[in-house]
């Protein structure tokens, strides 16, 4: 594959060339991490005209599941055999997948859909993120991925509130149908912009690993989407999936000791950026997610506001994220380092983590705000670092592999995190709510039509249930802290990638 040009010999057209890969893949992207969330507004509406109650929530858990699997594949196949026709591959399955979702006349067919389109969508996340590592240098990468990043807690706060808005003003259909022509737009942009790539050697996949590596992944996923909610936590069918990931993940690091191209080579672990930037990942992607997952139902239920309003008073968090992935961005453009951002940025994410943990009834907006923008901040000088410290680092044949870890593990952190803050907000409410007779469903118009007093109360032992999630958040923000502490800083490149090694 050619190479970009250096930024002291670019052309007018190279530039609009290389904004062009950026915007279509980042257009890719969003489409990609907002059907993770947009569904869920729309459940309800989804379920009334299909019918399958029963299956209602592997809407959600078949399109997360197969992009999780899927993440890990795309990387090394991107390196094997280069990030353009990945894209098409990813891009191709998303679509078809998003055609079917919005033309599904049953549960069923959905469900299937919605798990080819995790097909696509898995991949998307790692293809932009490697695609930028093909096309700028290590310094310019920073900003540009701390966004991509960004675009993860952006389309878990916006999601709910456009597909509400597709379902209010025009049926349900449209969520998936939407994403056709924008992603033919999209994917027309990036195959003007972004060159071929031909291969000169024949490459042996690591079938064995990567079914080994698809097993323990989705036996993982499954565990922490379905325990507490389809599954009991304490039934034999959550202990063996437990089982099943642990065995698969031996299997796995057994299988990839001996592979001559191993899905996902164990030598990388010796590398100092690897293993710190992947504890991050796993530490930052259960912040981000447990803190994201939650508000909303705070606001929603404790305070009584809309879910439109509940979106417009998260919009904070989002403006920290993007302040600080410029601040970072800016950085370490100008100066070729990161090491001290995820230093600051957890101890920033620890203070917001307590500060939330104080929220109450009556917190004002402004308070509320103010918290949340320092919480976004601090996430947002730790996002552009991971993936731009571990393409630094790491040979450029592995770019897409090591950038596929960093998903990887941000999707497994925030998995567990949601899971387990889920099941802590459970108990407590369990333990906490007397003889109230409410659920944490209830949305603001069925709150409004209950007695003051019993929507107090209800709004007391929703606030004392969530809160002390953020102390955990706190604690994964003092763990980040001690990890980046740790981290080693390869001082970031000027020049442009070399050649993909064949």
């Amino acid at each position: 594959m050619t190479s970009s040009p250096t930024p002291q010999d670019v052309t007018p057209t190279a530039v609009r060339s290389v904004r062009l890969v950026i915007a279509s893949v980042a257009t890719l992207l969003l489409l990609a991490a907002l059907d993770q969330t947009i569904v869920s507004t729309a459940l309800p509406t989804i379920v009334s005209d299909l019918g399958g109650l029963e299956h209602l929530s592997w809407v959600v858990t078949a399109y997360i599941l197969a992009s999780t699997v899927a993440a890990p594949l795309y990387g090394k196949l991107g390196d094997l055999y280069g990030r353009r026709i990945m894209v098409f591959v990813s891009v191709g399955l998303f679509l078809i997948g998003s055609l079917l979702c919005g033309l599904a006349g049953n549960m069923t067919f959905l469900i299937v859909s919605r798990a080819i389109q995790g097909l696509g969508g898995g991949g998307l996340f790692v293809l932009a993120l490697s695609v930028v590592g093909d096309v700028l240098t290590a310094k310019e990468r920073g900003k540009i991925q701390g966004m991509f990043a960004a675009v993860f807690s952006i389309s878990s706060m916006v999601g709910p509130l456009i597909g509400g808005y597709f379902v209010e003003q025009f049926s349900w259909h449209w969520i998936f149908l939407i994403n056709v022509p924008l992603g033919i737009l999209a994917v027309i942009g990036f195959a003007m912009s972004f060159p071929a790539h031909t291969a000169t050697k024949k490459h042996k996949i690591d079938w064995a690993g990567a079914a080994a590596l698809s097993l323990t992944l989705a036996s993982v996923t499954l565990m922490t989407a379905l325990g507490g909610n389809t599954l009991p936590w304490d039934s034999l069918e959550t202990y063996g999936l437990g089982a099943l990931s642990l065995v698969a993940l031996v299997a796995f690091i057994l299988i990839e000791r001996r592979a001559v191209e191993p899905i996902l080579p164990l030598e990388l672990f010796k590398l100092n950026v690897f293993t710190t930037t992947s504890m991050l990942s796993f530490l930052t992607g259960a912040a981000m997610l447990g803190a994201v997952t939650f508000l909303p139902l705070y606001l929603q239920v404790a305070r009584g506001v809309s879910p439109m309003i509940s979106g417009l008073l998260l919009a904070p968090m989002t403006l920290g994220i993007v302040a600080a992935t410029t601040v970072a961005g800016t950085y370490m453009r100008r100066s070729g380092r990161y090491r001290i951002l995820p230093i600051v940025g957890m101890t920033i994410l620890a203070i917001g983590g307590v500060l939330l943990s104080q929220i109450s009834v009556d917190t004002s907006t402004w308070g509320f705000s103010g918290m949340i923008v320092l919480f976004g901040f601090g996430m947002g000088l730790c996002f552009p670092v991971l993936t731009t410290a571990v393409q630094n680092a790491v040979p450029r044949a592995q770019l897409g592999t090591a950038t596929s870890s960093g998903v990887m593990f941000r999707q497994i952190g925030g998995s567990l995190a949601v899971a387990m803050f889920g099941a802590m907000m459970t108990a407590r409410l369990a333990a906490q709510a007397g003889g109230l007779n409410f659920s944490a469903e209830m949305g603001p118009q069925a709150l409004a039509q209950l007695d003051p007093a019993i929507r107090a109360g209800i709004a007391t032992h929703i606030v004392d249930a969530i809160a002390p999630i953020y102390w955990v958040v706190a604690a994964f923000g003092v763990m980040g802290l001690i990890v980046a502490l740790i981290l080693r800083e390869i001082p970031l490149s000027g020049r442009t990638p070399a050649p993909q090694a064949e």
